[in-house]
């Protein structure tokens, strides 16, 4: 499956998942339906990977984590705000350049409408 394809797949889980349950939740349970969605749909996900943050030759210990990887592919950022701000946007692309992924989905699940919600980044 290509990415576009992948990513397709993902984001009709997502708005399936939105019609369900609307917006409002915490981030955490949209997290969790998405997760068992998308192992139903037989694809292989990672919740909550670790991402190491490198300066120099030090590695930081931070706690960063991306919220879903799925197929070792594309990094999922979910939220559940009011308002995406360009702080979501460097969080994602710094994600994808820690990760050493190319796409990923920032996936704000609360509005009204869910593709008003998603931002598609690559890196």
């Amino acid at each position: 499956m290509d990415t576009n394809q992948l990513t397709s797949e993902i984001i009709g889980i997502a708005i399936n998942i939105h019609r369900a349950l609307g917006p409002g939740l915490l981030e955490s349970a949209y997290e969790e339906c998405l997760a068992s969605e998308l192992k139903n749909a037989g694809l292989k996900i990672e919740r909550q990977k670790p991402v190491p943050v490198y300066y120099k030759d030090i590695k930081l210990k931070c706690g960063y984590r991306i919220d879903l990887l799925v197929e070792d592919m594309v990094v999922i950022e979910l939220k559940s705000v009011d308002l995406l701000s360009p702080i979501h946007n460097a969080q994602m692309l710094t994600y994808l350049k820690f990760s050493n992924k190319k796409i990923g989905l920032l996936i704000n699940f609360n509005v009204t409408l869910l593709k008003n919600g998603i931002k598609r980044f690559i890196y």
